[in-house]
């Protein structure tokens, strides 16, 4: 994601003139979205992304389990 707020800030201030990234090259000002595309591509074939969206599920899960053990007045698990 830091690869494509980057992307466009570069891209903004390119077209807005702003100095340094005035004078770039295009090509450099446009490489973060490449980028942010290999790194999503990335990220979906090794599974990271679904990996880290079980982790959230499983720690929302966790949560709502503790919440209910202390609501019945039981001891609740570690983390």
């Amino acid at each position: 994601m830091y690869f494509l707020y980057a992307g466009i800030i570069l891209s903004l201030m390119k077209y807005l003139g702003q100095a340094p990234v005035a004078a770039w090259a295009w090509w450099w000002v446009l490489s973060p979205f490449a980028m942010a595309a290999a790194w999503w591509a990335w990220a979906d074939a090794t599974g990271y992304s679904k990996r880290k969206a079980m982790d959230k599920m499983d720690e929302r899960k966790r949560d709502r389990v503790n919440k209910q053990r202390e609501s019945l007045g039981m001891p609740t698990k570690k983390k």
